[in-house]
């Protein structure tokens, strides 16, 4: 069978990648076209190759996978996502499927239920890995986040992407690099997301960033 299906694939631990490489290239009509180990080059690669699939971790540098899944889905809607994440919170599961994701996976699941998880999504079915089956697709689809991110649905990506950036410790010009934009627009960024969020300092955005799942906890 030809190779048909695209397939980005999205995660910042290189052995994560390389073993879910592996068993993607033991499927005869899966083609991976590219592999990204932070959200903005996941992104981009996405915008460049117009994928069938999008296979993405949801903690990455630079760029959530969160805020990737948000992104993907509003502008390439066609593009199916599925989620492998050590993450196992209820919320964080239904922000994934309401926001656009179309698997959600554990990390260590079997490579048989990775494989049966990407083909469901690949043919438009929503697909709940253990242990959330157990719970029914309704609990994650009918999950209230009215209250949840409120603030930061009102920053634009160009300063979503500033506040995680600023939030690992990036310098301006670090981030003018990153983002291709000038160390000066970088400072308007980072003074209206401040003001947006009623921010005051260094230590109040790193505690907002690490709170609505911009930064790891390790």
């Amino acid at each position: 069978m030809a190779k048909h299906i695209k397939i980005v694939l999205a995660d910042d631990h290189f052995a994560i990648r390389a073993g879910t490489r592996t068993l993607l290239d033991k499927e005869s009509d899966f083609f991976v076209v590219g592999e990204a180990d932070d959200g903005i080059e996941a992104y981009d690669l996405v915008e460049r190759h117009k994928p069938d699939l999008l296979i993405c971790d949801l903690s990455m540098p630079h760029l959530t996978g969160r805020e990737v899944v948000r992104r993907v889905a509003h502008k390439y809607p066609q593009v199916k996502i599925v989620i492998l994440s050590m993450h196992t919170e209820d919320q964080i599961v239904a922000e994934a499927i309401q926001n656009g994701a179309s698997a959600y996976i554990l990390k260590n699941a079997s490579g048989e239920e990775m494989i049966e998880g990407i083909r469901a999504a690949l043919q438009g079915e929503i697909f709940l890995g253990q242990p959330f089956a157990q719970k029914g697709l309704d609990t994650y689809l009918e999950w209230d986040l009215s209250s949840d991110h409120t603030e930061l649905n009102a920053l634009t990506n160009r300063e979503r992407e500033v506040l995680q950036l600023v939030a690992e410790g990036k310098t301006s010009s670090e981030i003018a690099l990153i983002l291709s934009i000038a160390s000066r627009t970088v400072e308007t960024h980072r003074a209206n997301l401040m003001k947006k969020l009623q921010l005051k300092s260094m230590p109040d955005l790193i505690r907002y960033a690490i709170r609505h799942g911009l930064l790891p906890l390790e």
